[in-house]
């Protein structure tokens, strides 16, 4: 029987991966755990195996070797840290310079062990990397009660990238409406994603029809008419053939007017008849037809100022938004950001066929703190033209020239950073511990960072709750 079909008989003990190109410093591991019933172990000693083996999802711990032939350490790490940020990582090595063991925290690195292996320690970092693993779990199960039950169908908001929980309740929202056939009024700035909510509320609905989408603006009264209703062959010069119209492309399913506050006065007329009546009349015919699609409509526009201004009428603004939903911009969902940033980094990559470049601490700042005024549009733009032309494999501010942000404070802080030249040895005249480096790493976070508790996290690498939890832990010591 092979590591994991044992451990995976054993469900409620811990399964911990180690991987190191030694296999006599493997068995030396198992020797010390048989003798503590805290975990399974599963071994790997090429390193080529580890992704595919943490695809599994069974792993509590990664106990990974820094230096390997092939795939090093410190080659997984970055790819690790990101794609399984929720595991945590210790490293082991045989070289116990500062720089190393800086190096691998910076990177997403729990823990740092040196071999020769110390048993002692060994349990330390496991008990430590299953109490953060507990943390995690909870706080996730903390947050799936605050936001209530989960969603009945999730799939169909997987275009939808967000971890936020205004996201989540509009996605509630979007389901408890679905199967209604009134319209929908979708506001949100430029970029924020109002067609993907509307592909989202027909996915929902369960029409067997199709999604239609029209963008209205700079359209005048003959050719949105005509677009979406369609015309009689004959019905002016150059109409030569039967046009069906895009309402007849919908029927049984959705139709999406984009853009609706830009409607010109004259097609808000007929609109309101389609909206009231089910009801039109294709260009040049008299024969009435009738419509079932669903009608949703989006504007980034503000109504109350377009109908006290007379250019948008009152009556339609009352029957488009039957049901209203407005979607947050994203600096009011900041913790979109960044999966965004790699979810983009990630997809620009493959399309180039390069290796997807990692992203610089003091630019993770910059991406986390700019207002973002076109959006998610803005976003992915931004990310892939820096994809494209980067060439180190380190995304860096440069790459992104026109990030301006709200304040100089994160970009101070990035200058102090790059700026610092202070060596631990210097500091500590013998090896420092792991709990010296440690201290001196959250001192010197909220030094730069003006004491300002998120960005240092971001620094270090860390969520917030562990800068505020290492807080009171140093006070206590002082």
């Amino acid at each position: 029987m092979t590591d994991t079909q044992k451990a995976q008989k054993n469900g409620k003990v811990p399964l911990v991966l180690f991987v190191d190109d030694n296999a006599d410093f493997l068995e030396e591991i198992r020797f010390v755990l048989l003798s503590n019933s805290i975990c399974e172990m599963v071994t790997l000693t090429d390193s080529s195996q580890v992704l595919a083996e943490l695809d599994k999802g069974i792993y509590s711990a990664l106990f990974l070797d820094w230096i390997m032939p092939g795939v090093s350490g410190a080659d997984l790490l970055p790819v690790i840290a990101q794609k399984y940020p929720t595991i945590p990582v210790i490293i082991m090595t045989g070289v116990s310079d500062v720089d190393t063991v800086v190096s691998c925290m910076k990177q997403g690195a729990m823990d740092y062990i040196t071999k020769p292996l110390d048993s002692s320690r060994l349990i330390s970092s496991i008990n430590n990397a299953f109490k953060i693993l507990e943390l995690s779990n909870q706080n996730q199960q903390l947050q799936n009660y605050l936001l209530g039950d989960p969603l009945a169908q999730p799939d169909t908001f997987k275009d939808i990238l967000t971890r936020s929980d205004k996201m989540q309740s509009i996605f509630k929202l979007v389901e408890t409406i679905a199967p209604s056939r009134y319209p929908v009024l979708i506001t949100g700035e430029t970029g924020v994603g109002k067609e993907l909510i509307a592909r989202a509320i027909h996915k929902a609905s369960g029409q067997q029809g199709s999604f239609t989408p029209l963008n209205v603006a700079g359209l005048d009264a003959h050719m949105f008419e005509d677009t979406l209703f369609g015309h009689k062959k004959g019905a002016f010069t150059g109409a030569n053939e039967l046009r069906q119209g895009l309402i007849a492309k919908a029927q049984g399913g959705t139709l999406f007017l984009d853009e609706i506050g830009d409607l010109a006065p004259e097609s808000q007329i007929k609109l309101l008849r389609l909206l009231q009546e089910n009801e039109y009349y294709r260009l040049g015919s008299d024969v009435l037809l009738k419509s079932d699609a669903r009608i949703i409509v989006a504007s980034n526009r503000d109504f109350k100022k377009l109908v006290a201004e007379g250019t948008f009428r009152e009556d339609l603004y009352h029957r488009i938004c039957y049901h209203k939903l407005h979607i947050p911009p994203l600096r009011e969902r900041r913790e979109d950001i960044m999966p965004l940033v790699n979810h983009y980094i990630n997809m620009a990559a493959k399309a180039m066929g390069k290796r997807a470049p990692r992203i610089a601490a003091e630019l993770r700042w910059l991406l986390e703190e700019y207002e973002y005024p076109g959006n998610v549009r803005e976003l992915i733009n931004k990310v892939g033209s820096a994809v494209v032309v980067n060439k180190t494999g380190l995304l860096v501010q440069s790459d992104f020239p026109d990030l301006a942000v709200r304040s100089r404070t994160m970009i101070d802080a990035g200058t102090k950073v790059a700026n610092s030249q202070f060596s631990l040895h210097v500091v500590f005249p013998t090896f420092p511990s792991m709990g010296q480096i440690e201290k001196l790493m959250f001192e010197e976070a909220l030094k730069v960072t003006g004491g300002k508790k998120g960005p240092a996290a971001d620094l270090l690498g860390v969520c917030r709750q562990t800068v505020q939890k290492k807080l009171s832990e140093l006070e206590k010591m002082n």
